[in-house]
């Protein structure tokens, strides 16, 4: 058999394709283009010839697969959307970091400037000291926000998902060689509640909390108290040497030395702020005091 024969209908198959036509509405051929499954009325395909059927079904499969083509390029359009949005986020914050780190390297470079230029050479050795425990701050704290910057930037470049949402730090335990000062609470009564019963309960466990606290600093008098002891007969007189002291005859303490210097030289705390904070637990302690 030929693929000429094989392709023919006999005259039933081709009256009943024609029938089948002549059903649709008047005018529906005048669509301005070609009829899709859903344009025909319903057919019964068991009445048809074998060879109609076979390619009405065939027609029918390839009208399905065109429909989920389109869902399929829909759906690709709308995640190419998305991407595009998601680069276009990507790109403004690439930007913003780098107007920021342009701007970070400027201050850095001006800092250089004033610390290292000629201009510094006109001051003295005081007014250098006073200016460079500032600027040593102050760049150290630029150049960590530029390292910063920049590890978040080459991050984003490499990574372009999303940031995942970030979880909350959990709590780090307390010091253990902090003093502990410990508040027990207990119910007043320990007997049952219920009314049938009201025996003593019996103590399984205990929950526990703790929270940081802080003691102000706390000013207090050394006062060394030297007895006198004389001899009637032999007219001497005894008493027990003086402690050495950090300053003679001054009235700071060690302790009270200690805690000014720390609090100038590592906490950067001027004399002026230290005065205010002492004269708030009733202390008077004049600058002049403090730097001498």
């Amino acid at each position: 058999m030929t693929a000429t024969s094989a392709l023919a209908l006999d005259s039933a198959s081709v009256n009943a394709i024609r029938t089948s036509s002549d059903a649709l509405p008047t005018g529906s051929w005048q669509h301005g283009g070609m009829l899709g499954t859903h344009d025909l009325p319903p057919l019964n395909l068991q009445a048809l010839p074998p060879e109609a059927a076979a390619w009405i079904a065939r027609w029918q499969h390839a009208e399905q697969l065109l429909a989920l083509r389109d869902q399929a390029l829909v759906d690709r359009d709308c995640e190419l959307g998305q991407a595009r949005d998601l680069l276009q986020r990507k790109d403004r914050d690439i930007a913003w970091r780098d107007a920021k780190i342009e701007k970070i390297t400027f201050e850095l470079a001006r800092l250089k400037r004033w610390k290292f230029g000629a201009s510094s050479e006109a001051m003295n050795a005081d007014q250098r000291r006073l200016f460079e425990e500032t600027i040593a701050e102050d760049e150290a704290s630029l150049r960590a926000q530029l390292e910063q910057l920049r590890s978040e930037a080459a991050a984003t470049t490499v990574d372009a998902k999303p940031k995942a949402a970030p979880r909350r730090p959990r709590r780090q335990q307390l010091p253990e060689h902090l003093r502990r000062v410990e508040h027990r609470h207990e119910p007043e009564s320990t007997d049952c509640p219920e009314l049938d019963c009201g025996r003593p309960m019996t103590r399984i466990g205990e929950d526990m909390s703790e929270r940081l606290d802080i003691v102000p600093a706390e000013f207090f008098v050394h006062r060394h108290i030297y007895g006198k002891w004389a001899c009637r007969c032999c007219q001497i007189l005894k008493q027990a040497p003086s402690i050495p002291e950090l300053i003679e005859g001054g009235m700071a303490a060690s302790g009270l030395i200690a805690h000014t210097l720390i609090s100038r030289c590592v906490d950067h705390l001027p004399y002026y702020r230290q005065v205010a904070i002492n004269a708030r637990s009733g202390v008077h302690t004049p600058r002049s005091t403090l730097a001498a």
